[in-house]
């Protein structure tokens, strides 16, 4: 299995900070691989992420996508070749849906027919019909719908690498996890590689193939969510497990 995305010694930054928000970080993870990225608030989960499309630049150290130092390459090219989904997903609320998700094969400047036959594989694909959504508005699309119409755009140039940025978080608990079971099917269907920061552990432990554990800019467990469970790294990780084992303690009381 080949290497996707590697992080060597990576640092960043941000002035008046009183610690790093990434603190000399190294990772490794493979192609097709589902990991999720988890921490509170501020431990650098995001600033994590957005190092890999270049959204921020590391103050030291070196992202690698598929062996190539994204330093050198030019950031247009980097971001055509990675999917971005975040949380405000971000739809243009003037263009249809079916022109929100042509955004890039338009710059691309794919042929219209191609664009059209896109745009309908990839609303099937995430559960929309292409007939009764493809000419609707943003503001007549529930939060789950919207998040769907998200995914289906940066899917539309079939990129290696997707990263989403707790695209489900401001979504009700029935259709998150309605969702949460779509994307991974998705992820076992398409062999990408996904990257997916949340700061709920149930999410992070369900999604994960692994699940990469921050606080402070540090990386402090990188491992199975079984073995997360198993054997948690340090006192901060044993806290986020006993913290899930006391909400299925409290479900069970009631049954």
């Amino acid at each position: 299995m080949s290497t996707a995305i590697e992080f060597r010694n990576v640092t960043k930054t941000f002035h008046g900070a009183n610690y790093s928000a990434v603190d000399h970080v190294s990772l490794t993870i493979d192609e097709g691989e589902f990991i999720t990225i988890l921490g509170s608030s501020g431990c650098g989960k995001t600033t994590l992420l957005k190092m890999i499309n270049r959204l921020y630049e590391p103050d030291s150290g070196s992202v690698i996508l598929f062996g190539e130092d994204i330093s050198t390459v030019d950031v247009v090219k980097v971001r055509r070749r990675i999917g971005y989904v975040i949380q405000q997903i971000g739809l243009f609320p003037h263009y249809t849906v079916s022109e929100n998700i042509a955004t890039v094969p338009k710059l691309l400047k794919w042929d219209k027919a191609k664009i059209a036959a896109r745009v309908d594989e990839l609303l099937t694909l995430v559960g929309l019909d292409p007939k009764e959504f493809r000419n609707r508005y943003p503001s007549q699309l529930s939060g789950g719908q919207q998040q769907r119409i998200g995914l289906a755009r940066a899917l539309a140039v079939d990129p290696k690498i997707m990263l989403m940025d707790e695209p489900f978080g401001a979504i009700d608990s029935i259709t998150r996890e309605k969702l949460q079971d779509e994307l991974l099917n998705l992820h076992r269907n398409m062999g990408k590689t996904f990257l997916f920061v949340t700061h709920d552990i149930e999410e992070a432990f369900k999604l994960g193939d692994r699940v990469i554990i921050m606080n402070e800019g540090k990386i402090l467990q990188f491992d199975t969510p079984e073995a997360i469970i198993r054997e948690p790294a340090d006192p901060f990780v044993q806290s986020l497990v006993d913290s899930a084992k006391a909400k299925e303690a409290f479900w069970r009381a009631y049954l």
